[in-house]
């Protein structure tokens, strides 16, 4: 999760301390929740650790019912949640298309890929495979109980490569 977004500095852009992938205004608005078998845990970057949220296995639930044939194996579903309120309150500067719905979407998108990169590059390195896909958007946000300033935005599986 620290390849991912991990915090690497104490103090970045703004003040606030700076990520592994970078944020419009160091908003930092892209939330990590761990999908495993025990249950979701969200991504504390400041502390580095996975602070536990529901129990039980929603691994399957983060795919399309087309998916689930496909990718039910996977041990780790990462689930992206955008937290447009952290884009409208950034301790750094307040650009005003952060208040533009259609420039909210633009940022949380790019930002959620460069997160999601991260993830591919660490999954490489360490031989696992990584599939990065959308997801039941509103089934997720309510068994997550989001907030209404929160979107599901996609998952990503992680695994082990099949071997033939």
């Amino acid at each position: 999760m620290w390849a991912a977004c991990g915090v690497n500095r104490k103090t970045g852009p703004f003040g606030v301390p700076g990520r592994t992938a970078a944020s419009a205004s160091n908003s930092q608005e892209i939330d990590l929740y761990v999908a495993v078998k025990e249950g979701v845990y969200l991504y504390d970057a400041l502390n580095n650790l996975l602070a536990p949220i529901i129990a039980g296995d929603l691994r399957v639930a983060a795919l399309t019912p087309t998916q689930r044939d496909v990718d039910a194996k996977a041990p780790v579903q990462l689930i992206y949640v955008a937290d447009v309120h952290r884009l409208t309150h950034t301790a750094g500067f307040q650009e005003p298309g952060l208040h533009d719905p259609e420039v909210q979407k633009s940022y949380y998108y790019v930002d959620t890929g460069l997160i999601a990169g991260n993830v591919y590059l660490f999954a490489a390195a360490q031989g696992l495979a990584a599939w990065f896909h959308n997801c039941d958007k509103a089934g997720l946000a309510q068994r997550l109980g989001l907030r209404a300033e929160q979107r599901v935005l996609f998952a990503q599986s992680i695994g082990y490569p099949e071997t033939e």
